[in-house]
């Protein structure tokens, strides 16, 4: 058992910038709390726009020497924080069931999931390809080659501290561009930390800077407003997102943006249930519901509709619910009171509405930003629980008669992250991969999420991928050259 009082104490609580622990400008910090008991675990470093600026200076007078340092050894940088990050799996994992509640299994579980992202990105940075080939009119040589952006800029969420934090990081790294990033000031610990690690990996000052703050948008815009910036990435709400969009327009920056969801998780009358069941769980239950990829509308098809309701309501029955390093818990706390509020306001919305309520629908007693895990059914359109991501553990179940019905009601939304789809009727399968609006799709599977495969959306989700062949490409510029045929003068 790790003793928490000595974990916490081991965590930087200053900046991270050019190589050195630093105070804020201001000297001042800001409270880092336990969302289950409300207790305050850290005190960290409250950077002001002063501190942003020497963030970027920092990264900036690093840039041309990561951009020059040699593939493999930026690979085997990336393969040593990799195993650190291993090595002290336990320390992250408690640590972020610490700061933001999910249980310790799944805390486990994103420490291996993020961890994969270095190990594989380690892996694509020494395969950057370019190509050469004489031109159409053969009149010379073409030369197409891969160099990294430059300076960039990440904004990451508090839901996944680590693997949001990884997913961004490591192809940036191994592209050969240095960063500052801005950690959610409710989750910042995880991401100090794995800081800490990538300087034992032996990462060069400045390639790296942390800057923890509450004053996120005056010290964001005054680093996008520079043009020693070149790429942004951000993850988190889409009205954030729009936001920093139209900023980094200005000095026309590349972007990548991981934004909301609308998640639809489909069953079909020929679905196996006991399959989609699981999946389900996992879909929904994860990260107690506060994750993008989160299945938010369960469509279920009219005639399997009453046996589907009955069989998750027994499983999430089960569900216990408490602090998240207690043995045998699956539901933790939500991140804040405002999250409670928010899904509290949805459930009785919809019970106003006619919704029947099968499990759960309230916030739990006692201290800490706890919330039942809640069934709902006769969900409608019209109703906000059907159009507002829920960020938290209800399962919302509308029926549909057909399968023209079920895609229409999965696209019936601004948003297109993630999908399910429960069916085994394998040319339906094949249709619903044309026709659902989504990045991304899970067929009979409830997680979708691989270091090795493009995390991303389309409309009102996204821009760009993380992960996979493609994560890397974010953060390369393509250039072109023309050379005179070297035979013309033999």
């Amino acid at each position: 058992m790790i003793d928490e009082a000595a974990l916490l104490a081991g965590i930087p609580q200053q900046l991270l910038i050019g190589g050195r622990w630093v105070d804020s400008a201001s000297g001042s910090t800001f409270d880092v709390t336990d969302p289950s008991t409300g207790a305050v675990i850290a005190r960290v470093a409250d950077g002001a726009v002063a501190d942003g600026v020497r963030a970027l200076d920092a990264a900036a007078g690093a840039q041309d020497a990561w951009a020059a340092t040699p593939p493999r050894q930026r690979a085997e940088t990336l393969r040593r924080a990799f195993e650190l990050v291993q090595q002290h799996a336990d320390d992250l994992a408690l640590l972020m069931t610490l700061e933001m509640g999910k249980p310790l299994a799944e805390s486990r579980a994103e420490v291996a999931y993020g961890g994969e992202f270095l190990r594989w990105f380690s892996e694509e940075a020494v395969r950057v390809h370019g190509r050469y080939g004489t031109n159409p009119e053969g009149t010379g040589r073409m030369t197409v080659a891969q160099r990294p952006v430059g300076p960039c800029f990440f904004i990451t969420p508090w839901n996944f501290p680590l693997a949001m934090a990884t997913r961004k990081i490591a192809p940036a790294l191994a592209a050969g561009c240095t960063v500052v990033v801005k950690p959610a000031g409710l989750t910042p610990l995880t991401t100090l930390f794995f800081a800490r690690l990538l300087g034992e990996a032996g990462l060069p000052d400045g390639v790296l800077n942390v800057v923890t703050t509450r004053a996120s948008g005056d010290v964001s815009d005054a680093i996008l407003a520079d043009p020693r910036l070149r790429k942004l990435s951000f993850t988190g709400s889409t009205e954030v997102g729009v936001g920093l969009l139209k900023k980094a327009a200005d000095n026309v920056l590349r972007t990548s943006m991981e934004l909301g969801g609308n998640a639809p998780f489909l069953v079909f009358a020929d679905a196996d249930l006991d399959k989609a069941v699981d999946g389900a769980m996992l879909a929904k239950f994860r990260n107690i519901g506060e994750a993008c990829t989160a299945a938010n509308r369960f469509l279920v098809q009219a005639s399997v509709a009453d046996e589907f309701a009955a069989r998750i309501t027994e499983r999430v029955r089960a569900l216990r619910v408490g602090r998240g390093t207690e043995d045998g818990v699956t539901i933790g706390p939500l991140i804040e009171a405002k999250a409670v509020e928010k899904v509290q306001g949805l459930v009785e919305d919809a019970v106003a509405a006619g919704a029947a309520l099968l499990a759960g629908g309230h916030a739990a007693d006692g201290p800490g930003t706890f919330f039942e895990p809640t069934v709902l059914t006769g969900i409608r359109p019209d109703m906000r629980i059907f159009a507002e991501e829920i960020f938290g553990p209800v399962v919302a179940i509308t029926t549909f008669d057909d399968e023209a019905e079920a895609v229409a009601l999965a696209n019936a939304t601004p948003f297109g992250l993630v999908s399910y789809a429960f069916t085994r009727d394998a040319a339906r399968g094949r249709r619903l991969i044309e026709t659902l609006e989504t990045g991304m799709l899970g067929l009979n599977v409830g997680v979708v999420s691989n270091a090795a495969a493009p995390f991303g959306g389309v409309k009102h989700s996204g821009l760009g991928r993380e992960g996979g062949f493609e994560g890397i490409h974010e953060y390369l510029e393509t250039t072109y050259v023309l050379t005179p045929d070297p035979f013309a003068d033999v």
